[in-house]
């Protein structure tokens, strides 16, 4: 049963795979990473988790010094051309606990209780200018809200980037637990997005969806 009290988080990059996901609930450093995420203060598992499909629009952008390479962002509001349809992953929280994933994805402690309520009003809501500080309501499934996080610049503005092999194994292994997906749907829905596509040969690509989750093959 689900109530106000709870939202559907929408992950559509690493954190569609659950033991990534897992390291912001309970907390640790990722194996391949110098960065120690402090976790949930309630870590209590999610009450479902589900495959999602987003509206919008999947791209890579910016560089992360954790991933050394592009990263993965959501927009409601894709640039011309860009392809729609975003797979994503739905982790069932307390607002409490979104609120906690919230801060961790800015590299914070968590402290604060995350207010729903503007969100819901407004659609969007920016709590500051980092990449994943925008939240974004994306509609509602078994009556609890959608929310994801992403940057709160228009994608047209911004220089893509191409995602590092470990970044993008990591997807491909979520997509697999998450929609059941195999190697090639995968690599045609991810080939298509843009940061990814006409930067990055098919066989390379399709050599890093094989590899699966944290391995770093020839791209």
């Amino acid at each position: 049963m689900t109530t106000t009290q709870h939202v559907w988080y929408a992950a559509y990059g690493s954190n569609m795979h659950a033991a990534r996901f897992a390291y912001y609930r309970d907390g640790g450093t990722p194996p391949g990473t110098a960065h120690t995420y402090p976790g949930f203060r309630d870590r209590t598992p999610p009450v479902a988790i589900t495959p999602l499909t987003l509206p919008g629009s999947l791209y890579f952008a910016w560089r992360s010094q954790v991933w050394t390479g592009g990263v993965a962002f959501y927009t409601d509001r894709p640039a011309t051309g860009w392809p729609t349809g975003v797979a994503a992953r739905g982790y069932l929280l307390t607002v409490g606990q979104f609120g906690d994933l919230l801060a961790q994805e800015m590299y914070r402690t968590p402290s604060a209780d995350f207010d729903l309520a503007p969100v819901l009003a407004a659609g969007a809501v920016a709590l500051g200018p980092g990449r994943y500080e925008t939240v974004l309501h994306a509609g509602t499934a078994d009556g609890a809200p959608i929310l994801t996080c992403t940057a709160p610049w228009r994608p047209e503005t911004v220089d893509l980037q191409r995602p590092s092999a470990r970044y993008v194994g990591m997807i491909a292994a979520g997509l697999r637990e998450s929609h059941g997906w195999d190697t090639d749907r995968i690599v045609g829905y991810l080939s298509t997005r843009p940061g990814i596509a006409a930067r990055w040969p098919e066989p390379g690509l399709r050599a890093v969806v094989d590899g699966g989750p944290g391995l770093d093959l020839p791209e």
